[in-house]
């Protein structure tokens, strides 16, 4: 128990995905206690902005290299966007507002990682429109699996990650691990592919899961 009056433990979510749950937090909840223990603590928005820089300069190193420097760069911002919620909880200031100004950033880094996938595989020689494709279908799965969360707790009032049996196999931090792994072995497009499968294969699964538990 911190000075504070939290666990590590209590910083993390239920609706965590494997990634976090047994690699991430390990490291986020270590951060946030340093920087909560400060005299005067970062506010959880700076802590979201950082992540996006981060993540977004990741997504830059991707297409333009040193392409492993930006792997690690987009595993560092999946990191620290878990900081931000954890700093919140921990000094109970957890908001609809930091909420909603997280998740655009998010989206908008994730949009910098596949642009910079995008481009990684270009410039490797693959077909343009294999690479166009990828991307789409990429950037499609990753804004589906967002909308299915959004929109499937709105309607059932749970999130839908602990609705039916499929578990989070398309989160984001499961997403970027994605790219970090394969951006260190230097396989973007395998990484848009890989992107794409498990993000539309989740929101065709879960959106199923969905229907039958609001029937219910």
């Amino acid at each position: 128990m911190s000075s504070t009056g939290y666990t590590a433990k209590s910083l993390r979510k239920a609706t965590d995905g494997i990634v976090s749950r047994y690699i991430n937090r390990r490291i986020s909840t270590r951060i946030t206690s340093m920087l909560v223990s400060m005299r005067n603590p970062p506010s959880p928005d700076t802590v979201s902005v950082v992540s996006a820089l981060v993540t977004s300069l990741g997504g830059l190193l991707l297409a333009i290299g040193p392409m492993w420097i930006g792997a690690i760069l987009v595993q560092l911002g999946s990191i620290l966007d878990g900081v931000d919620g954890e700093i919140a909880r921990a000094l109970n200031r957890q908001s609809k507002g930091g909420a909603l100004f997280d998740t655009m950033l998010d989206r908008l880094a994730d949009i910098a990682v596949i642009t910079g996938l995008t481009v990684a595989a270009y410039l490797k020689g693959y077909s343009p429109a294999l690479v166009i494709g990828a991307s789409l279908l990429g950037l499609s799965a990753d804004l589906l699996v967002t909308y299915v969360h959004c929109i499937g707790e709105k309607i059932a009032g749970k999130h839908p990650v602990l609705i039916g049996s499929l578990p989070g196999i398309a989160s984001r931090d499961v997403r970027l691990f994605t790219v970090f792994i394969l951006g260190l072995l230097g396989e973007p497009l395998l990484a848009l592919a890989i992107i794409s499968i498990l993000g539309l294969v989740y929101t065709i699964v879960k959106t199923a899961e969905l229907l039958v538990y609001i029937k219910d």
